[in-house]
């Protein structure tokens, strides 16, 4: 059985709940405030634009190297612009900060700001943060670098490089007292010019010393972290990798098994308020994971047709949203693995032609749906529950990826 909708869902609305109320012991000169920001990337130009939902105006534009993907941190505080065709990796401060105060949340906002600390290396590709932890890997470098975020908003990183036996197209994830790497196949022949496949994955320490053999993940690529778990798109299946005693962690692999068409999963997004991973499965489907189900862990939902892209909604746990080439944003229901509604958001955008083609990109603001539209200089705000829009903001150029961070909390 992949969910039971009474206890997980029970368990994961008190957690939203408890997220969302965290007011209920404010000090009188203490005020309760809400604020987003995304933070866009043009396809064609050099920059990241920051925007305020509330206002729709822009707050920040920042000028980079090249052309970039973002990545988010896990708290929220950084996004990291990674150029790969110019060596470089760009990061912004959103000017958002969220403390814990049992009771309740403090949310700090400064304007947002581009670091001065830029990190070098041959082709940057996967950025992970666990924590206070990011480690960026180099595809054409041989190596991927540990920092502390703290650090870097402080632009005073302290960067440790570690090698990664070859240089491939990898990802390295921090866990404890541990680092999980992709290992490349090293038997492999290849090319001039070309990169050699990745075999599987290895567990190494903080001095970079490998403990255990290699897990098979034939073709490792997709990871994501859901609770203490991190997961990894395979061949064979899903690699689990659980956190172990002394002997370091503990790998897993979820076979896809003889109920599930052929495929694999190559993009993972990982649940937050409930365990579970959430992947992509061909084009035209995605896959519900569930780490801890032995007999069927996976749950295979049909799109009607290929998909652009997909995000979990961190709030609301039950819910992830795809969009797909016909211009539809699908609401998922993730406990019962179905498509619960379906609106037209933008015009269609085949998955026909190249890959960096310039096509919507998705992110979750609050209760909101943002959408870049390159082709109409736009990103579309969306109801979350009904899939209606609710306006939309103009952005010069191209938007094209987009990440958003924010949240609630109290003011002083």
């Amino acid at each position: 059985m992949f969910y039971s909708r009474s206890n997980h869902l029970l368990a994961a609305t008190s957690l939203v709940c408890a997220l969302l109320l965290p007011f209920s012991s404010l000090a009188d000169d203490e005020v309760a405030s809400e604020t987003w920001r995304l933070f866009v990337a043009d396809h064609s130009l050099p920059v990241v634009r920051a925007i305020d939902v509330a206002s729709g105006k822009e707050i920040g534009r920042f000028d980079i190297e090249g052309y970039a993907s973002l990545s988010l941190s896990q708290s929220g505080r950084t996004v990291f612009a990674v150029q790969g065709e110019k060596n470089v990796v760009q990061a912004v401060d959103t000017g958002i900060s969220l403390s814990d105060h049992g009771d309740h949340r403090d949310i700090a906002l400064s304007d947002p700001k581009l670091l001065a600390t830029v990190i070098k290396g041959e082709k940057p590709g996967h950025v992970v943060s666990h924590a206070n932890e990011v480690t960026i890997f180099y595809d054409r470098g041989g190596k991927f670098d540990l920092l502390s975020e703290a650090d870097l908003l402080q632009n005073k990183p302290e960067i440790r490089a570690f090698n990664t036996t070859a240089a491939h197209h990898g990802v390295a994830v921090p866990m404890g007292n541990y680092l999980l790497v992709s290992a490349p196949d090293l038997n492999e022949p290849v090319k001039e010019g070309e990169l050699p496949p990745r075999l599987g994955l290895r567990i190494v320490d903080r001095e970079g010393k490998q403990v255990g053999q290699i897990g098979t993940c034939t073709g490792l690529h997709g990871e994501a972290t859901s609770a203490r778990l991190v997961a990894f798109g395979c061949e064979e299946g899903v690699l689990i990798v659980r956190p172990g005693g002394v002997d370091g962690p503990k790998m897993e692999m979820l076979a896809y098994g003889a109920a599930l068409p052929k495929g694999k999963v190559s993009t993972l997004l990982g649940g937050t308020s409930m365990q579970f991973f959430l992947g992509n499965y061909g084009e035209q489907n995605i896959v519900l994971i569930d780490p801890d189900d032995k007999t069927t862990p996976y749950r295979l939902i049909e799109l009607p047709t290929r998909r652009v892209d997909f995000v979990l909604d961190p709030a609301k746990p039950q819910h992830a949203y795809v969009l797909t080439e016909d211009g539809k944003l699908h609401l998922i229901d993730v406990v019962d693995g179905v498509i619960a509604k379906s609106e037209r958001v933008t015009e269609p955008y085949s998955k026909d032609g190249h890959w960096r083609d310039p096509r919507p990109r998705l992110a979750v603001a609050g209760n909101l749906i943002a959408i870049t539209d390159p082709r109409q200089s736009k990103v579309h705000l969306v109801d979350g529950e009904t899939l209606k829009e609710v306006r939309d903001i103009h952005v010069e150029g191209q938007p094209f990826a987009i990440v958003s961070s924010g949240g609630s909390g109290a003011t002083h």
